[in-house]
């Protein structure tokens, strides 16, 4: 479950570890300076986040400033160190070269997932993003398709181009109709 930041640690504390507690970092826009976004993921793991999912700033990418971007995700996975940290690169805002130059920069960073959308720009999720992903990541790297997804076949569709993981609360309302459908 991905839930605000405000809410991580009632929902850690109900939840008991039945059920991973993720929250974001730098969201939605990713402009918050590295450490402000370091101060965010220490405040989430101390109050029981189990994975997060930081946004990366694109303001960075496209000024060309790389090393900055994979310095701020390298420190963002040593902070978190054996959670899971997914790096969001809304894909809708970079051209072909930067998002296979994110991949590069995630794989070296350490991050175990790029994911392609916040929801909240212009585009989410695209088959072509995640097939594009799939071919540049790292073999340690996972993709979590997000933004856009509505419905099951849909995401079935994400899953088959490469993504291992959905982001969509559309989804799970899908299912519980299909399962009442059976």
């Amino acid at each position: 479950i991905c839930i605000p930041p405000y809410y991580t640690r009632a929902a850690s504390e109900f939840l008991s570890g039945r059920v991973p507690v993720c929250t974001v970092i730098g969201f939605p826009n990713g402009y918050s300076t590295m450490k402000t976004k370091l101060y965010e993921a220490c405040d989430a793991l101390e109050n029981g986040a189990d994975e997060l999912d930081m946004v990366i700033s694109v303001a960075a990418v496209k000024s060309g400033m790389f090393d900055r971007v994979q310095d701020e995700i390298s420190m963002m996975k040593q902070l978190c160190g054996e959670k899971i940290l997914k790096v969001i690169v809304e894909t809708c805002l970079l051209s072909e070269d930067e998002k296979i130059r994110m991949c590069r920069i995630v794989t070296d960073a350490g991050a175990d997932f790029i994911k392609t959308s916040t929801g909240f720009a212009s585009g989410g999720a695209t088959l072509d993003d995640v097939e594009l992903f799939r071919k540049h990541i790292g073999s340690g790297v996972r993709i979590k398709a997000a933004g856009g997804i509505r419905d099951l076949e849909t995401a079935w569709k994400f899953l088959e181009a490469g993504a291992s993981r959905i982001g969509s609360s559309s989804v799970l309302r899908s299912a519980k109709d299909y399962k009442k459908q059976s």
